[in-house]
C-alpha cells in the first residue's frame, strides 16, 4: 500500500513538473551561459552568474535613433504562451527607465519594426533586479492614437504573423543617456488574467513596486464582454461623456442627473473642509517664523532647509497641480470619429467644444497636423455647471485647492484662472527662436543661443506675459521643458552637422580657428581632411570620434550661452520673479546641470519616482529644487493607462501621493512639488496618445476621493512636517 502511495505521489509530482514546464519556457537564464546572444545598437554585454551585464549608449553624435540592447536568437513557438517574464534592473540609479521587449520572426530580423510583436515596460528606480511581466497580445482592433487600449496591456503594435519566432530582443528605445543594466532571465509564460507577479524572497529579486502588465488585467473582468466582440459590436466604445462604455466603476457618470448629484455631494465636502488653519491669503505659514516682507516671493535657506517666502514675509512651500484648465481631455478625431458615441452637432451648444483647447498644448496638436478634436472635459463642465460654466469652474478650482490643502496653481494652467489672484501661480515659456538645425527634436529642437533672434524673441515673449510677471501672485516662470540635451558632446556634433548659416556653427568654427590656427592642425587632431575652414563650415558630415573633446567643450559653451541669455533677459523684464529653470527630466547630464545652477534661482525637475528620499544634487551644488511634475495612477476607474508610475488601486494611489510629498517636505532642498495634472487626460489619448489616469478629477470633473483624502492629510500638516528639525 505504501509503495502504491509513493508511486502515486511520484507520478503526481512528475505530472505537476510537466505542467509547470508546459506553462513556462526559458529563453535565457544567467545560470546557463548562452552562445546565441547578439548585440543590438552596438551594446556591450558580458555574461556572469549574476546576470547578463549590458552597457548601452545614448543616441550617437549624428543624432541617429539607436535601439541598444541584446537579442537571444533561436526558435520558439508561442502557441501555448501569453506573456514574457523578464527579470532585469539597472546599475546606475539614475531614474526609472524603459525597456522594450521584441518578439520577432523572419531571417535576420533583430532590429527595426518588421514582423514583430513589441511592448514596453518600466524598470524600477532602485538599483538591483525587479520582475516584470509583459503580455503577448494577439487580438486587436485598429485603434490609433491611444497608448493603451482595453485589451492590449500597452504594446505598441502587433504585426507578428503566426506563433513562430526566432529572436527575443530586449533593448532601450532611443535613449538619450548611457546606461548600465542587467538581465537575469527571460521566460515565456502562460498566465491567467488577474494573476499578479509573485514577490520573491528579499535578497534575491527586489519586488517591482510599479504594477506589471499582468496587473493591467486586474481591473478587467476575467472574461470581459469586449474580449469576443467584433469591430462592429465594439465601436463606438466611448460614451457621450468621454468614458469607456463597457465597464462600470465607482463614480462613473451615466446621465446629466448624476453630474448634478456629484456636484451637490462635492459642495457638502468642500463646506466640511474649508482649508488648513494658520495659512495666510497666499497659502503661506502665517503661524510660522516671520521673514522680511518684500511684496514678492523669494527663496531663502533657513536652518539648513530651503524655503520660499511669500509677499507677506511668511514661509511658503509650493504644493499644487499643473494644468488647471477645463481643456485637459482634448482628443483627436481625425480618422477616429467611429470611436465615439453620439458626437454632438457642430451647430449645437455642445458643438462649441470642437474648438476649445489648451493654449500651451495646442501647438503640439498643430505640429502633428491634427485637424479635428473634441474637448470632452470642457463639454462635461458645461453640462455640469451650465452656461456660466467657465466662471463656475474657475471659482471651484480655487476653492478646491484651498480645501485640499494646496496653495499653488502650477504651470500650463488657464491664465484667466490664475489672474483671479486667489491662489499663487507659476507658468512656463517655451522658446520660439531659431533652432540648431540638426538637434534632436524632443518636445522641440534645441534653440540656438548664439542666434541674435534668441534674445530678441525671448524678450518679446516675456513682454507678452508682462501682466503675469508684474502680478505679486505669480512667483516665477519656467523657461522650456525637458530639453533634449543628448550626451555631453551631442550639442557640439549637432552644430557641426547643421548648415553653414547656423549661428552656433559659425561661432564654433571661429573658436576652432582661434584654437588650431591652421586647418591642417585640426585635421591632424580630428583625423579629418577638410580643405579649408570654409570647407568645415560648409560640411554637414559627422567629423568622427576624435572630435569629441572639442564638441564637448562647445556643447558646454552652448549650454552656458543658453542659460546666461535666458537669465539676463528674464531679469530685465521680471527682476523680482524667480527664474525656475527648464524642468530637467531623467538622468540629466551633471555638467549641464552645474552650468544651469549658476544662473537659475531654482532648479526644477520632473521626477517620476515613488519618493525623492534618495535624490541628491551633485557635490558642491546647493540650490532650492522644485518638482515640476510627478504622478501616480491606477486602472480601477475606467482609464486604460496607469501613468508613468502606476499603483494597484485608488487607495494605494492616495498613499503614494502622501509618501511622495512627505519625502519632499523632509528633504532640505525641495521647496515644492507640482502634480501632473489637475484633470484627467482623455480616455482615447491626447496629441501624443497619452491617456493617463493622472487627474485629481476625472473627465466629468468628479474628484477622486481616495486621492483627495490623502492630499488633505499631508497638505494640512505640511508646514509642521517641513519645519520639524529632527
Amino acid at each position: 500500500m505504501k509503495s502504491t502511495l509513493r508511486l502515486a505521489a511520484f507520478l503526481a509530482a512528475a505530472a505537476l513538473t510537466v505542467l509547470l514546464q508546459a506553462q513556462s519556457l526559458v529563453v535565457y537564464d544567467a545560470n546557463t551561459p548562452a552562445e546565441n546572444l547578439r548585440s543590438l545598437g552596438n551594446a556591450k554585454f558580458e555574461q556572469t552568474p549574476d546576470g547578463l551585464l549590458v552597457e548601452t549608449q545614448g543616441s550617437d553624435a549624428q543624432g541617429k535613433e539607436v535601439y541598444p540592447g541584446v537579442a537571444v536568437v533561436g526558435n520558439w513557438d508561442l502557441t501555448e504562451f501569453n506573456a514574457v517574464e523578464v527579470v532585469a534592473g539597472h546599475r546606475d540609479h539614475k531614474s526609472m527607465f524603459n525597456l522594450t521587449i521584441r518578439l520577432a520572426a523572419g531571417e535576420n530580423n533583430l532590429g527595426g519594426q518588421g514582423n514583430a510583436y513589441i511592448a514596453d515596460t518600466g524598470v524600477s528606480t532602485e538599483k538591483g533586479l525587479c520582475t516584470v511581466l509583459v503580455p503577448i497580445e494577439r487580438k486587436r482592433f485598429q485603434t490609433t492614437g491611444i497608448r493603451r487600449t482595453p485589451w492590449d496591456g500597452g504594446g505598441k503594435c502587433s504585426t507578428l504573423e503566426g506563433n513562430k519566432i526566432n529572436s527575443v530582443g530586449i533593448y532601450m528605445n532611443r535613449p538619450m543617456l548611457d546606461w548600465k543594466w542587467t538581465v537575469k532571465s527571460i521566460t515565456l509564460k502562460k498566465v491567467d488574467r488577474g494573476e499578479l507577479v509573485k514577490e520573491v524572497k528579499a535578497g534575491e529579486v527586489k519586488p517591482f513596486k510599479m504594477p506589471t502588465q499582468a496587473d493591467y488585467y486586474a481591473f478587467f473582468d476575467p472574461k470581459p464582454v469586449w474580449e469576443t466582440m467584433t469591430p462592429e459590436e465594439f465601436f463606438p466604445f466611448i460614451d457621450v461623456y468621454g468614458q469607456f462604455k463597457y465597464k462600470d466603476w465607482p463614480g462613473k457618470i451615466h446621465s446629466d442627473a448624476e453630474l448634478q448629484t456629484a456636484r451637490e455631494a462635492e459642495e457638502k465636502d468642500l463646506a466640511a473642509h474649508p482649508g488648513p488653519k494658520g495659512w495666510d491669503e497666499f497659502g503661506g505659514w502665517a503661524d510660522g517664523p516671520k521673514q522680511e516682507a518684500t511684496g514678492q516671493f523669494y527663496v531663502k535657506k533657513i536652518d539648513g532647509k530651503w524655503w520660499m517666502v511669500d509677499p507677506l514675509g511668511n514661509l511658503y512651500w509650493s504644493h499644487g497641480p499643473v494644468r488647471v484648465t477645463s481643456s485637459s481631455a482634448v482628443t483627436p478625431l481625425d480618422g477616429r470619429e467611429h470611436y465615439f458615441e453620439n458626437l454632438p452637432d457642430e451647430n449645437s451648444d455642445l458643438g462649441l467644444f470642437y474648438t476649445t483647447h489648451d493654449e500651451l498644448l495646442w501647438p503640439y496638436y498643430t505640429k502633428r497636423n491634427i485637424q479635428k478634436t473634441y474637448d470632452f472635459s470642457s463639454a462635461n463642465a458645461f453640462r455640469k455647471y451650465g452656461k456660466d460654466w467657465r466662471n463656475v469652474y474657475a471659482d471651484l478650482a480655487h476653492r478646491r485647492l484651498r480645501s485640499w490643502g494646496m496653495n499653488t496653481i502650477a504651470n500650463s494652467s488657464d491664465v484667466a484662472i490664475c489672474k483671479m489672484d486667489r491662489t499663487p501661480y507659476t507658468d512656463r515659456i517655451e522658446l520660439k527662436s531659431p533652432s540648431i538645425a540638426a538637434s534632436h527634436d524632443g518636445w522641440w529642437p534645441f534653440r540656438d543661443p548664439f542666434d541674435p533672434e534668441f534674445r530678441a524673441n525671448f524678450h518679446r515673449q516675456l513682454l507678452e506675459r508682462k501682466a503675469e510677471l508684474d502680478d505679486p501672485w505669480c512667483f516665477g516662470f519656467f523657461v522650456d521643458n525637458e530639453l533634449s540635451w543628448g550626451n555631453e558632446s551631442s550639442l557640439g556634433y549637432w552644430t557641426l552637422q547643421s548648415p553653414a548659416s547656423q549661428c552656433a556653427k559659425i561661432e564654433f568654427v571661429k573658436r576652432l580657428t582661434e584654437k588650431y590656427g591652421e586647418i591642417e592642425k585640426l585635421n591632424e587632431a580630428w583625423g579629418t581632411s577638410y580643405a579649408s575652414w570654409d570647407a568645415l563650415l560648409q560640411s554637414t558630415a559627422n567629423p568622427g570620434a576624435k572630435a569629441v573633446k572639442d564638441c564637448r567643450d562647445f556643447a558646454c559653451a552652448i549650454v552656458e550661452e543658453y542659460y546666461k541669455n535666458v537669465r539676463d533677459e528674464f531679469k530685465k523684464v521680471a527682476p523680482n520673479k524667480l527664474y525656475l529653470g527648464c524642468r530637467f527630466a531623467g538622468g540629466t547630464n551633471e555638467t549641464f546641470l552645474r552650468i544651469g545652477a549658476k544662473y537659475c534661482d531654482v532648479l526644477s525637475y520632473n521626477i517620476y519616482r515613488y519618493t525623492v528620499d534618495s535624490f541628491k544634487l551633485p557635490e558642491g551644488v546647493d540650490k532650492p529644487i522644485l518638482v515640476g511634475e510627478f504622478h501616480f495612477g491606477a486602472l480601477d476607474r475606467g482609464v486604460f493607462h496607469w501613468t508613468l508610475i502606476g499603483v494597484k488601486d485608488q487607495k494605494e494611489r492616495g498613499q503614494a501621493y502622501f509618501n511622495y510629498v512627505k519625502s519632499a517636505l523632509e528633504h532640505p532642498n525641495f521647496i515644492g512639488v507640482h502634480w501632473h495634472q489637475y484633470s484627467e487626460q482623455p480616455t482615447t489619448g491626447r496629441f501624443d496618445g497619452e491617456c493617463f489616469q493622472n487627474g485629481f478629477v476625472d473627465v466629468c470633473d468628479t474628484p477622486y476621493v481616495e486621492t483627495i483624502e490623502k492630499i488633505r492629510e499631508i497638505g494640512y500638516q505640511m508646514y509642521d512636517v517641513r519645519w520639524n528639525k529632527k
